[in-house]
């Protein structure tokens, strides 16, 4: 499919041919805590477990910035992006950055 965009965390692609380097792409989302997912947190900090809301807040998060990623790659030409890494920062009291970066290039 020749919209698909190749994603990888390491430098290469086995078996393909880096042909052009485009550059760093980039995509964030900044995202806020929830009144009724604190809350839920608030009891599963009391017995303990995964803290679900806030699992899919970051999964949720992912996507998104990947997405973004995904289009400034596409714009610039690229069909893959190599050297994908995520981070995440504090923006304010209860709001978080989640910033996806990667490679994009052209490969055969």
């Amino acid at each position: 499919m020749m919209n698909e965009i190749i994603l990888t965390n390491i430098e290469t692609i086995p078996g393909r041919e880096i042909t052009q380097h485009l550059g760093l792409v980039q995509g964030n989302t900044v995202r806020a805590k929830h009144v009724g997912r604190d809350f839920m947190a608030g009891l599963k900090n009391i017995v303990g477990g995964e803290l679900k809301g806030y699992t899919e807040l970051l999964q949720e998060a992912r996507e998104e910035s990947v997405a973004r990623m995904v289009e400034q790659a596409r714009s610039i030409g690229a069909n893959a992006v190599i050297n994908v890494r995520f981070s995440t920062s504090s923006v304010t009291s209860g709001a978080a950055e989640l910033f996806a970066y990667g490679t994009a290039v052209v490969v055969e």
